[in-house]
């Protein structure tokens, strides 16, 4: 883990898809309080892989699909919401104000959100960064905290077992 006075990162090499979402679940326990996700990746990178796993991981047995063309998918909980944005299509970030995006971002939700700098000036801060590169056929996955909140998301998943597919990077 590489630290420094204000931000934590993680790195983990992710082999295959199966790997990406199992790696989502596992974070899943850490999102309980809630957070604001932002994704980074090219296309096809894993972005919405990696929030498929999430969401299973918080607890949804159906289809996750990505929100390319809807904006947002909400997956409803007894204790909390999860929004998946994906803002590849939005034209103009004022878009956002129009939907009501500020009703999505409650303390104990979880947001992730795909390609945020489409929508920069309308969301809250992120509480952890996830950036998807490719690495061959694997993916490269950086994590990083950027404020309280993302530190203790960090530290719960540094606590938790890891597992054979996932080789975290230090």
């Amino acid at each position: 883990m590489t630290e420094t006075e204000d931000t934590k990162q993680l790195n983990f090499l992710l082999p295959d898809s199966d790997a990406t979402v199992a790696f989502g679940k596992r974070l899943a326990p850490a999102l309980k309080q809630g957070a604001v996700i932002y994704l980074y990746g090219d296309l096809g990178a894993g972005k919405t892989t990696f929030s498929r796993g999430v969401v299973q991981g918080l607890g949804h047995n159906g289809n996750v699909k990505s929100p390319t063309y809807t904006l947002v998918e909400s997956y409803q909980f007894s204790e909390q919401s999860v929004f998946h944005f994906d803002l590849y299509r939005l034209a103009d970030p004022e878009e956002l104000e129009f939907m009501g995006v500020r009703d999505y971002f409650a303390d104990n939700n979880v947001s992730l959100i795909e390609w945020p700098q489409r929508g920069e000036g309308f969301l809250p801060e992120a509480d952890l960064t996830v950036s998807l590169a490719y690495e061959g056929e694997a993916r490269q996955l950086t994590m990083t905290a950027k404020n309280v909140r993302g530190i203790a998301i960090l530290a719960a998943l540094k606590s938790g077992t890891a597992f054979s597919s996932v080789t975290e990077n230090e």
